[in-house]
């Protein structure tokens, strides 16, 4: 387990996963992650690409969140920053979940590249991500099918010098 700000974070496993799909399956997070089934996280969490985690409450150890990055064996060291979930917003849990996430790439793993992708109507993560120094990269236009709409994807990233920059 690492602790790190309000947070811990450790790796997910099995008992978790019921957890983890409420989170997905509740209504202020469903209009911005695809839902995973349950099939799918346990292929992800005994993936060695995959790193799949849980932000735990310091304070009382209940889970928060999750995480999940894609690409932690890419020979070109770039990892996709695929998934992070909060289920308690508001407490400053995501921003520490970010800073974490990009300590644990670029300081722990030796990552050259963190990229990201978000839906276009997710102002409150840009936003964050925007704050934390992630760059616009561009736009998959309506990329992402959501019931009988089509949404865009913008593609952000952050490069190892620009995180020891900061």
């Amino acid at each position: 387990m690492m602790k790190f700000d309000s947070i811990s974070i450790r790796p997910t496993v099995e008992a978790d996963l019921d957890t983890i799909i409420a989170m997905e399956c509740s209504d202020e997070n469903t209009p911005y992650i695809r839902q995973w089934s349950r099939e799918k996280h346990l292929e992800a969490i005994t993936d060695k690409n995959i790193g799949h985690f849980v932000i735990q409450a310091q304070d009382d150890g209940r889970i928060i969140g999750y995480i999940i990055l894609i690409g932690l064996e890419n020979p070109d060291r770039a990892v996709e920053f695929k998934r992070i979930v909060v289920n308690e917003k508001g407490n400053g849990y995501g921003r520490a979940a970010v800073r974490f996430i990009k300590k644990y790439v670029f300081e722990e793993l030796g990552f050259h590249r963190l990229w990201l992708e978000v839906l276009e109507n997710n102002e409150r993560a840009y936003q964050l991500y925007k704050s934390e120094g992630f760059v616009d990269e561009g736009v998959h236009r309506e990329s992402l099918r959501q019931g009988e709409k089509y949404l865009s994807l913008m593609v952000m990233s952050m490069l190892r010098h620009e995180y020891k920059g900061r």
